[in-house]
């Protein structure tokens, strides 16, 4: 089978090259006398393991590469004799080594600095220790103990040896502000004693304390005082590419097994980027795999920042040096904690405005009324206060100097973050390390551009994929499939892709279709193909353990791969899903499931000619919480503290904490489990389709959007879950996810008419739009809902269609470069205050804004318009209200009001019934001038499917500038040779009459509407394809070659005051007044 190469960051095509490569050296590397050594083994099976990055497969293990590497690498560096590799490591160590730290010691610079355990590891400790590179890759108290016992021994008895913290003093508590209380106390039951038994500060606010995960945060009663420190410094260095510091614990905290010498790095990334990371230099502890991260620690000569260490306790302030702007502050904040299974840093905020923190449900700004934000992935129906399907531990912060800022935790495990009045922020994690990385901007654009450098751009989904999508559970037939179907399609309903959920399946079981109820199946798909739509299954997480044996090959294969995952015995651990009795489910982290899930997959499209993948129930979900009989009784499934997730303990309704993955305990993996299945599955898709591979996924984590899509899962059919529904998808596009969206109309429960009406018009703007709902409600799709719902359907989403090579090139932009698609108000006004707090509408880029109507019955829409000029797309006029200001917008019942921004010129195509027939018609302008008359816009172009079309240069790409009265077109790159027509362009904003329009210095026909001052060219090229001969000004004679300024001229509009507007696409014309 041909491999297709999946050029991706990260990708797990690299996963597999990467391990077969090592595969190869280490066969090659131990034919030649042992010449590469491995230190630490692989004997150590049971707890350690490889990084994932190394994921791969026994099959086909052999590169084609990597052998004459190997080869080239051993002809060219050949294995020294051992003798005389012992004899010139003795003498560099005797007349080298051995004499420089003999004179550090006599210079005092060496012994009186440095602490005696991490002096003797680096003396003593050969393996680099670089905790995601070791073989110990990840530290459990239960079953992973330290390797060396003495060690372990020691630092327990070090431990054993810290005192008690002091009791607070009246003075260190009583000038302490509400708003500065910083939880001493987070988990349920304190009382004074308690609290004071922890040093810390106790003043009741006159209720009770007594907290659990269903009562809101307030003032707490139990607050460290000021002061507390915790930490004190032992050495600190400073160099061009970092500072490090050394923090030894002085008093025991109230977790088990704290760590009693902190390494704190501060490694410089770039001007704008830096990274603080707080670990045990002594136990290497879990750190996620993936994302992987780029390295960041080199030396910066010219920094946008500053970095100040408090060198009596390891407190960090970094400061902005364009304005002497602190935007991370922990020094004397809180109190910094480092426990084996507790872990706590705060920090001061420069202002109020926070953004992110996912997934949860709440405004987009989020408010700091003692908020907690937990992150644990677990399948619930979304509400407010509750741990939903992902984890997103990354914050933007809009400064009130109008910068903007970000912080990012790399960080896999459970956790909750608390933000509170001061403003601040807290982090509490129950495993792995404290990794965070900061992002300078300075514009909330530049964050997330930096951020999506660290956890990888987003994918590039296919043109396909941008349309209209329709699903329902409980389509219990390929018949009752071809109804919905056909009913829409007939309505003039535009649509892609067809979906059936698991009733497609037989007896619930992955990779099977029922050959009854769904006969016929594989030539209807072939017949969605023949029209130009596609087909989406949905593919569950769990594998069916019930079946009989060798009666399902899905189940056979795993247990004889061994990559499911596993309990505390070795064998595989069963809940159960939909499955008729017992579910197993794969794991991802290990290197035989890519293989396993990709014959799975290949089966099943074998079969039936699917173009894309729904992986559901992958947080990872589970009707049991453990097995049928619960979980151990360990510190995995009960830790010292558990976090406020929903069902008050780790393992409800998931899998237990104490199974086993390759990567780790699913204590440290669970968050990883949906996306190490998205990038898996991703990968098999590319395989098997050799095209863009279309995944949508529940379950998510940081870097998620490199891969896969997202949607927000099981909601409620109520206005408020529509209203909800866009502060989650603008936080999705923060994460770097833009492919999301919600259950058009709802899932759970019955929708209305009137909500079905306007929740179709808003999910025409989600970037994934899609209409499903549960088995046990009504109908939902347009057809079924009657002619209000079918009009402002068809009317919503051929708009939608129409602007879909705009949309388009906005994924190409975030592919490319890191933008958001869908976007808050905020990203392109960042110096107007009054957009921070918008998520009621939104944009599309930075050119199209999107008002729904939100409220029932309502025929207008308060929306407010930012600073620039506004044209209503449904007219083209010009918006008469006053800019940066609110105003009312008439909203009839089949219209959702929506606005073209001045400045930007808009490429467009005609409308038709799926994605395939409208690429085929010309494209279209809509050139919205500025107040001084200028815009610009462009077009990425390429065929829609093709796997790195982007990265093997196989697109066109042509940007638009008006300049006051010249319009032209500058062909960036042309690489895709499909020709392609130029219909109308419309010129916004043109309040002077028009007299004539020339086209190539020849006068064409034109329209002028004097009311909504739009001019209109009538098809002036409907019968020329750019790149023909018979219009050579456009693209035919660039060919394939890179031309960066070359000017095409198209038109040129004459007014009765003898201005000349010329539009152009190359410098052949000199036009006069």
């Amino acid at each position: 089978m041909k491999t297709n190469s999946f050029k991706m960051f990260g990708s797990v095509k690299t996963m597999l090259r990467k391990y077969k490569d090592s595969h190869a050296s280490k066969k090659t590397a131990n034919k030649s006398a042992n010449c590469v050594t491995n230190e630490q083994g692989d004997s150590d099976s049971g707890g350690n393991m490889k990084e994932f990055n190394e994921i791969g497969t026994d099959q086909n293990s052999k590169s084609e590469d990597s052998q004459p590497f190997v080869d080239v690498v051993v002809r060219k560096f050949p294995c020294p004799n051992m003798a005389t590799f012992l004899v010139i490591t003795l003498l560099i160590k005797v007349f080298v080594i051995l004499p420089v730290i003999y004179l550090l010691h006599c210079f005092d610079l060496l012994n009186t600095h440095w602490p005696n355990d991490e002096f003797r590891r680096v003396l003593t400790d050969h393996s680099h220790s670089n905790p995601r590179k070791d073989n110990h890759y990840y530290h459990s108290v239960l079953y992973h103990p330290y390797n060396d016992s003495k060690q372990h021994l020691s630092e327990l008895d070090d431990i054993s040896k810290l005192p008690l913290p002091e009791p607070a003093l009246p003075s260190q508590c009583s000038s302490i502000p509400n708003a500065m209380k910083f939880d001493c106390y987070p988990e349920e039951g304190s009382t004074e004693d308690k609290c004071k038994k922890r040093g810390c500060c106790w003043a009741p606010a006159g209720k009770s304390q007594t907290e659990n995960s269903s009562l809101p945060l307030d003032v707490p009663y139990c607050f460290y005082p000021q002061g507390f420190g915790g930490y004190t410094v032992h050495n600190i260095t400073h160099a061009p590419t970092g500072i490090t510091a050394f923090l030894k614990r002085s008093f025991k905290s109230p977790y088990p097994n704290d760590v009693p010498m902190v390494k704190m790095v501060i490694m410089y990334g770039n001007e704008q980027q830096l990274r603080l990371k707080l670990y045990d230099p002594s136990s290497p502890r879990f750190e996620p795999p993936y994302p992987e991260v780029p390295s960041l620690q080199k030396a910066v000569p010219q920094k946008d920042y500053r970095v100040e260490v408090d060198t009596q306790t390891g407190g960090v302030k970094i400061i902005r040096d364009a304005n002497n702007i602190t935007i991370f502050n922990t020094q004397n904040v809180g109190a910094l904690i480092l426990a084996d299974q507790f872990l706590q840093l705060s920090s001061l905020l420069p202002s109020r405005n926070v953004y992110g923190l996912g997934e949860h449900r709440s405004s987009l700004r989020l408010p700091l009324d003692w908020q907690r934000f937990v992150m644990f992935n677990h399948d619930t129906v979304p509400t407010e206060n509750q741990n939903l399907y992902g984890s997103h531990p990354f914050y933007l912060v809009m400064e009130e100097e109008k910068n903007s800022h970000g912080v990012f935790l790399l960080n896999s495990n459970a956790m909750e973050v608390i933000l509170q009045p001061a403003p601040a922020i807290t982090f509490r994690t129950i495993g792995g390390v404290l990794d965070f990385f900061i992002f300078l901007g300075p514009t909330p654009s530049d964050v997330i551009r930096q951020y999506t450098d660290i956890v990888g751009r987003p994918y590039f989904p296919p043109y396909w994929g941008l349309g209209f999508h329709l699903c329902r559970f409980g389509l219990h037939s390929l018949n009752e499939t071809k109804e919905v179907m056909n009913r829409n399609r007939h309505a003039g309903i535009p649509l892609d892709v067809q979906w059936n959920d698991l009733d497609y399946m037989d007896s619930s079981n992955d990779f099977t279709y029922d050959k009854k109820r769904f006969r016929g199946l594989p030539e209807f798909v072939d017949h969605l193909h023949k029209i130009g739509m596609h087909y989406v299954p949905i593919i569950d997480a769990g594998v069916s353990a019930g079946e009989r044996p060798g009666s399902y090959p899905p189940f056979d294969e795993g247990l004889a791969l061994g990559i499911f995952v596993k309990n505390t015995s070795g064998e595989p651990f069963i809940g159960k899903v939909w499955n008729r009795v017992s579910t197993v489910w794969p794991d991802f982290t290990h290197p035989q499931t890519v293989a396993y899930w990709l014959k799975q997959l290949h089966r099943l499209h074998w079969q039936v000619q699917f173009d894309g993948a729904w992986i559901d129930m992958n947080e990872p979900s589970n009707f049991y919480s453990g097995t049928s009989s619960g979980c151990p009784n360990n510190n995995l499934e009960h830790p010292p503290y558990v976090p406020a997730v929903n069902g008050g303990k780790l393992f409800y309704r998931t899998l237990c904490m104490s199974s086993i993955q390759h990567a780790g305990h699913h204590y440290n993996t669970h968050n990883l489990y949906g996306f190490s299945e998205a990038i898996v599955t991703s990968f098999a898709l590319t395989e098997i389709r050799g095209r863009r591979p279309f995944v949508i996924s529940r379950s998510t984590f940081a870097g998620h959007g490199h891969y896969a899509g997202h949607w927000s899962g099981d909601v409620y059919s109520d206005w408020h879950s529509m209203e909800m529904s866009i502060p989650q998808l603008l936080s999705f596009s923060l994460f770097g996810i833009p492919l999301m969206g919600t259950d058009i109309c709802g899932f759970n429960g019955n929708t209305t008419v009137d909500l079905c009406q306007r929740w179709m018009q808003l999910g025409a703007f989600y970037p994934f739009s899609r209409n499903h709902n549960t088995d046990d409600g009504i109908p939902q799709d347009p057809a079924a809902l009657g002619p209000a719902v079918i009009e402002s359907s068809r009317k919503a989403l051929l708009i939608r269609y129409s602007l879909l090579p705009y949309l388009y090139t906005l994924f190409w932009r975030a592919h490319a470069f890191g933008d958001t698609v869908a976007r808050p108000l905020f990203i392109e006004f960042p110096d107007d205050p009054e957009t921070y707090g918008i998520d009621k509408q939104f944009l599309w880029g930075p050119a199209l804004m999107i008002v729904p109507v939100l409220k029932w019955g309502e025929t207008f829409v308060t929306g407010y318009f930012p600073k620039s000029i506004w044209y209503n797309l449904h007219t083209l006029g010009p918006v008469t209200a006053k800019q940066q200001s609110w105003h009312d917008i008439t909203a009839p019942l089949d219209t959702i009001p929506l606005f073209y921004r001045g400045g930007h010129i808009i490429p467009l195509q005609s409308p038709n019934m799926t994605t395939t027939a409208s690429r085929k018609n010309p494209v279209e302008l809509i050139v919205a001038k500025d107040e001084d008359g200028k815009a610009t816009g462009s077009l990425y172009w390429d065929d829609g499917d093709s796997v790195n079309t982007y990265e093997d240069k196989k697109y066109s790409h042509v940007t638009f500038t008006l300049n006051e009265s010249r319009l032209r077109g500058t062909v960036v790159w042309w690489g895709y040779d499909a020709p392609l027509m130029l219909g109308k362009v419309h010129v916004l904003g043109i309040g002077i009459p028009v007299r004539s329009v020339y086209v190539n210095q020849v006068a064409h026909s034109f329209s002028y509407n004097s009311g909504n001052q739009v001019v209109t060219t009538l098809h002036f090229l409907e019968d020329k394809k750019f790149g023909s001969s018979a219009q050579p000004e456009f693209f035919y004679s660039l060919g394939l070659n890179f031309i960066q300024q070359s000017y095409f001229s198209l038109w040129t509009v004459k007014y009765e005051e003898n201005v000349i507007l010329n539009t152009s696409y190359r410098n052949v014309m000199h036009l006069t007044s």
